[in-house]
């Protein structure tokens, strides 16, 4: 209490100081001008004209394989909780100020070797029958470990107002399928490196090491089998083909290789039916561990078991985890400082704990107030837009506007905070606390299944910064993190928030009515909507020739990042999200008044309009570019046909593991690649 009462009372002084500066935080009007390149004809090299400046004169942090404006904001949110956590680990009550001082102990984890790893290892050692690798991979599932399925609990696609157990593909080590099928040098390349990695963790665990590149093989020709038939990524996010739902006497004929009755009674599934997501993906998995010698399902379990826990174990085996993760697939040249891992750490263990002191300390309730005002500017802006469409038939855009009422913008942080009353966190244990925190956190999700779903839930944290939609809660996500400079500022002019944090809102509410978002009806139903004539119209739009873009004043828009979705759901919004904010803002202005006579009207939305859209007074197509990759594409600068955001100042390295980018380029706008550190 001692703690959270210190840290209103900063709020409040924060509060003060807000109200007596109201100048922006950046520049004279909200945005800092001196990172453009105005020697660079806008035309011919946009990125450049925008970023040129900022690109040549920032490096690469050396523990970063990339750096933009969404990871400077990480930066210094984790040092805003270095803050918040340095004064909760003096307090004896704070389970996250316990969690950050047993991490910080580097010694201690040096000291104790392998022993907090030693239960586990033994319990695989244990295994004797598939049944035993089954409840052992349960086991694993409940403490964040990979094992060949996954399993989360979430809104029901069919139902939203229940959850439901989805059981979805898993199994592999490399980030997706193509780094074990591509025959190219640079992937043959990677899957040694990745063979000699197992190998390494193997030898760290005691095995003799003449014996692990043998059975590294073994592990690496299990994921390839396992890779063979796991879906890819297109068909991963397609809705309709992801929801299949099953009894569990039909997953047991489906899984027949593996007792997936045993798994699922391990993580505590008492449930009845469920959705696989990649049913011939599962049914093949489980064929591949059917058929793999029990000996390598063991080796599989112990490698996972120590790359999971790798962070919490003696520095060699956080060494060995950086060098093939960090170096080889994402081109970072040296780990993170220990307090950021600390960070990261306490925050992934208690995330609201940690979060409530965050917004109470840096978050000024007028943000939020203001924020949902510009939401809804927003909305009023796609409502109008939506009239407007002439290829959209009546009843369909009826249905339309009926989805965008019931939008339920989430901006800031949540209205209720867990408890973590029964989660023991200990300062002198880091391997323990991390263990404790999944188990908790898992079964928490597992004792849904059978309750109404609750909306009013956050599945980010404050310190997020990002933005998100969800299709079944027929909602946005905005939390606290993101909605400060350079994205939004509140003594800033209106046109910078719109072209910043307005852009990320924009995309995400666009998202609702895109490829996928366009499957859900105005209760989050997975169903069909709209009409055949609509759907033709929006495909017929989407893949028809697009009107060359033209350049606009870079001071709208601030160089950014956005994280990739490992879904890949980020898609087809990009200018449709730009139209959007353009109108909000004449919408912002003209209540405001403080602009003369505007000419405005509501213009078509590419994706849900024609080709582009009518240009509006003060608003022009903006350019766009290919979603930042920590994996580096090695073609960020120019825009593709399914591109979605603005152009972005992001440094980045590529690691050597890193799979290239081969897209096809634009060619009525010449916007250069970043160039490499």
């Amino acid at each position: 209490m001692a703690l959270l009462a210190t840290l209103l009372w900063l709020c409040a002084a924060n509060s003060v100081h807000a109200q007596a500066h109201k100048l922006p935080e950046i520049g004279p009007f909200g945005f800092d001008i001196a990172g453009m390149d105005r020697t660079t004809p806008p035309g011919s090299d946009f990125y450049r004209y925008a970023n040129g400046v900022w690109a040549r004169s920032t490096p690469i942090p050396a523990d970063k394989s990339n750096f933009g404006m969404f990871t400077r904001l990480d930066d210094l949110n984790r040092e805003r909780v270095q803050g918040i956590l340095d004064l909760a680990r003096k307090d004896t009550h704070s389970k996250a100020g316990a969690a950050y001082a047993a991490f910080l102990d580097e010694t201690a984890l040096d000291t104790r070797g392998l022993t907090p790893a030693r239960t586990w290892l033994d319990r695989i050692e244990a295994v004797a029958t598939r049944a035993d690798y089954a409840r052992v991979a349960a086991q694993a599932a409940r403490e964040g470990v990979a094992v060949p399925f996954e399993v989360a609990v979430s809104q029901d696609d069919r139902d939203p107002d229940a959850y439901v157990l989805k059981l979805s593909q898993a199994g592999l080590g490399l980030p997706d399928r193509d780094y074990y099928l591509r025959p190219d040098a640079s992937m043959v390349q990677t899957r040694t490196a990745y063979r000699d990695h197992m190998a390494r963790l193997l030898v760290l665990s005691g095995i003799a090491r003449e014996e692990t590149t043998r059975r590294a093989d073994a592990l690496l020709l299990m994921e390839t089998g396992i890779a063979k038939v796991s879906w890819n990524r297109v068909d991963s996010r397609d809705a309709g083909k992801t929801y299949n739902r099953r009894t569990r006497a039909q997953l047991d004929a489906l899984a027949s290789g593996l007792d997936i009755g045993a798994f699922l009674d391990g993580i505590g599934a008492r449930t009845g039916d469920l959705v696989v997501t990649q049913p011939s993906a599962i049914a093949g998995i489980a064929r591949v561990v059917g058929a793999t010698p029990l000996p390598v399902l063991k080796d599989a379990l112990r490698v996972a078991v120590l790359d999971a826990y790798g962070d919490v174990l003696p520095r060699e085996f956080v060494q060995e985890r950086f060098e093939f993760h960090g170096r080889l697939l994402s081109g970072s040249e040296q780990p993170e400082p220990r307090w950021k891992r600390a960070v990261a750490f306490a925050v992934d263990a208690v995330p609201d704990e940690v979060g409530k002191a965050y917004v109470a300390r840096y978050f000024p309730e007028g943000h939020k107030a203001a924020a949902e005002a510009l939401v809804r500017n927003l909305l009023a802006a796609l409502d109008l837009r939506i009239q407007a469409l002439d290829w959209m038939t009546p009843q369909t855009r009826l249905r339309a506007r009926a989805k965008l009422a019931a939008f339920h913008p989430k901006l800031g942080y949540p209205d209720r905070w867990h408890d973590y009353a029964g989660l023991d966190m200990r300062e002198d244990d880091a391997f323990g606390d991390q263990r404790r925190a999944r188990v908790f956190a898992f079964d928490h999700e597992m004792k849904k299944l059978g309750q109404p779903f609750d909306r009013d839930e956050w599945r980010v944290t404050p310190m997020t910064v990002d933005a998100f939609a969800n299709f079944s809660a027929v909602e946005i996500v905005i939390p606290a993190a993101i909605l400060q400079p350079p994205f939004y500022d509140p003594n800033a002019d209106p046109a910078i928030n719109y072209g910043g944090i307005g852009a990320s809102i924009a995309h995400e509410i666009t998202h609702q009515f895109d490829d996928q978002g366009s499957k859900y009806d105005e209760r989050g139903r997975l169903t069909t909507w709209w009409t055949p004539s609509d759907l033709s119209g929006f495909e017929a739009r989407n893949e028809g020739p697009r009107t060359p873009v033209r350049c606009i004043p870079a001071a709208a828009w601030p160089p950014r990042q956005r994280r990739p979705d490992p879904r890949g759901e980020h898609r087809r919004s990009g200018r449709a999200g730009h139209r959007l904010r353009c109108v909000a803002n004449l919408i912002a202005r003209k209540t405001r008044s403080h602009i003369g006579r505007l000419y405005w009207r509501a213009a078509l939305l590419p994706g849900l309009g024609a080709d582009l859209a009518p240009e509006l007074p003060g608003c022009r197509s903006a350019p766009t570019t290919v979603d930042q990759s920590s994996r580096a594409c090695g073609a960020a600068g120019v825009e593709f046909p399914e591109s979605r955001h603005l152009v972005q100042g992001v440094r980045r390295n590529a690691g050597p593991g890193a799979i290239p980018f081969t897209g096809q380029a634009r060619q009525d706008l010449v916007i250069s690649t970043p160039p490499d550190r």
